[in-house]
């Protein structure tokens, strides 16, 4: 079973709609049991991050995101789910986030119109199991002013452009995290949280895809 952390992002229910459509077993939770026994966990998120961080520390979440994290099971963080990943973000006049990944998350530069939103291409560097199945360059749908970086870390497995080089999809061993929403992003954002149940074991409807 995958748990859903559910913190209060906007983005849940359109996250559990896209798990369920694929097939897969699921439980929207907050309980630190279900999430250690879960097969794959995904955090959604959308919004700011001080509100990001504010709903996972009011409902003692941090700790369990960062041991299924440790815990080597598949890890899924979407868009404010990923950004939550490093040390901080400069939104809200700087919000300390989780520290797991090094660097800030900036805001794109002056002169680019925020947010960030609609379709844009994803240049996968290697191959990603998280996205097996998916044509190289296919675009993705975004909505955010904020950005990770660099696109050189060696946990960037995916950059995407505009005004600047972002990365759009984070691998490290069992963690993953999209910039972009694979639940808005029609039949390639499906198959990413497909590829993710298999990923943690779990059966998916393969003719939903």
């Amino acid at each position: 079973m995958l748990a859903i952390i559910d913190y209060g992002a906007g983005n849940l229910r359109s996250v559990e709609r896209a798990v369920r459509h694929v097939g897969a077993e699921y439980r929207v939770t907050v309980d630190p049991e279900v999430i250690a026994s879960a097969s794959g966990v995904i955090l959604p998120g959308v919004g700011a991050a001080k509100d990001t961080m504010m709903g996972l520390g009011s409902r003692d979440l941090l700790r369990p995101v960062r041991d299924a994290i440790a815990s080597g099971r598949p890890f899924l963080g979407v868009c404010m789910g990923l950004q939550a990943l490093f040390d901080g973000s400069e939104e809200n006049g700087g919000t300390e986030c989780m520290g797991l990944y090094p660097g800030t998350i900036r805001k794109f530069p002056d002169g680019l119109h925020v947010p960030h939103m609609g379709w844009n291409q994803v240049i996968a560097k290697d191959d990603l199991p998280i996205m097996e199945g998916i044509e190289p360059g296919t675009n993705f749908y975004f909505v955010h002013s904020y950005y990770a970086g660099p696109p050189d870390a060696p946990f960037c497995g995916a950059t995407t452009s505009y005004g600047v080089d972002f990365l759009s999809v984070l691998h490290d061993g069992n963690v993953f995290g999209t910039q972009f929403h694979p639940e808005k992003s029609g039949r390639s954002g499906l198959r990413i949280y497909a590829n993710f149940a298999r990923l943690a074991g779990e059966a998916v409807d393969e003719e939903a895809l």
